[in-house]
This record gives C-alpha cells, sequence and structure tokens, in this order.
C-alpha cells in the first residue's frame, strides 16, 4: 500500500507507514469503519471525522492556561480539596456580537474577531492570576481567588478587566481601519 503522504511502498497488512508513520487506512473514531483519508463524515454512521466549524484552541483549559499558572493551581490542589472561600467572578463578552456575525462570514468573523478577542481577555486573566474558567462562544468566565488563594482577588480582577479594556480596544481600532468593523467588549465583575 503506497502512502499518502510520502509515497513510500508498503506491505498490505501495514497501519501505519514504515517510512514516515503516516496512518495508511484511517478509521472512523466511532465505529471503526476505514474511511477515506479526504472524508469529513463516516460513510457509515455520519461520525464528523474533523472538527467542524470549531477552534479548538479554547476546548480545554490546558490549550490555554499557562504553563507556571498550571503549576501553581496543581501545587496547591490538595490544601484547597473541601475549602470554601469568597471568590471575585469576572464576566466578559463582546457586545452585539450578534450583529457583527450578520452579514459575515462565521469562519471569517472567528478569526477576524471572536479569537483574537479571546485570546486578548484570557491574556488580561492570567497576567491577574485569575483563571479562566469557561469560553463561551464570544466570552469568557473567569475565577479570581480560586483555586489559587489570593486576598486581593477583587483588586486583580478589576485589574483584569481594566487590561482587557485597554488591549481590546487598541485591537478593535485596527480591525475599524482596516475592515470597517466596529467592536467592543462588557466586563462585569461579582
Amino acid at each position: 500500500m503506497r502512502c499518502p503522504k510520502c509515497q513510500h511502498e508498503n506491505t498490505l497488512e501495514a497501519k501505519f507507514c514504515e517510512e514516515c508513520a503516516a496512518t495508511l487506512a484511517p478509521t472512523c473514531g466511532n465505529c471503526g469503519s476505514p474511511v477515506s483519508s479526504t472524508a469529513k463524515f463516516c460513510s457509515q454512521c455520519g461520525y464528523p471525522l474533523q472538527p467542524v466549524a470549531d477552534d479548538t484552541r479554547f476546548a480545554s483549559p490546558r490549550s490555554y492556561t499557562p504553563q507556571h499558572l498550571a503549576e501553581k493551581i496543581l501545587t496547591s490542589r490538595a490544601a484547597l480539596e473541601g475549602e470554601r472561600k469568597q471568590v471575585t467572578v469576572l464576566f466578559a463578552d463582546i457586545k452585539g456580537s450578534m450583529e457583527l456575525l450578520a452579514d459575515r462570514d462565521a469562519e471569517a468573523a472567528q478569526t477576524l474577531l471572536f479569537d483574537p478577542v479571546l485570546e486578548r481577555m484570557i491574556e488580561a486573566v492570567h497576567r491577574y492570576e485569575g483563571t479562566v474558567h469557561r469560553v463561551l462562544g464570544d466570552g469568557i468566565m473567569a475565577l479570581f481567588g480560586a483555586p489559587l488563594a489570593v486576598e486581593d482577588h477583587a483588586v486583580r480582577a478589576c485589574y483584569a478587566g481594566l487590561r482587557m479594556q485597554e488591549t481590546v480596544t487598541r485591537y478593535a481600532e485596527e480591525v475599524q481601519r482596516s475592515q470597517g468593523v466596529q467592536a467592543a467588549i462588557r466586563v462585569r465583575v461579582n
């Protein structure tokens, strides 16, 4: 069997290329049926073989949490079991996101606006040692004071919100000049 990646000729029993280790016979992750390398959906069960218009950068906290914060969280984890404490919750989202999507291709809007804005929001949270608890489509929910215990969690949340406003406003000005799209965010702290 010829490898589609490097064109090396392999034995018929090979599941991986002997030259480059590429998978030779892709199978459906749901039912195990063989599928073509270009298929987007399994022909037997209809299972999506590739992510469908979904960006995996924000799928898991592991993908966006800086290593130094993850280590602090894991180190303090045992001490936090069963502990109750006051925390500050920060919510931030793109103002009027549905209107911004109305006349645009969803993928283009994601690349131009949503991903860069979410990245700036997440960066601001991590800068002040907050934890992004959820990425919610066009916004985030972040915690300050848990799981990392800090006494000034409310102040840190406010600073993070101000930084978000500052960095996103700068980015929005660039997008306004280049694409004619007005963008703004809302930040709420509780």
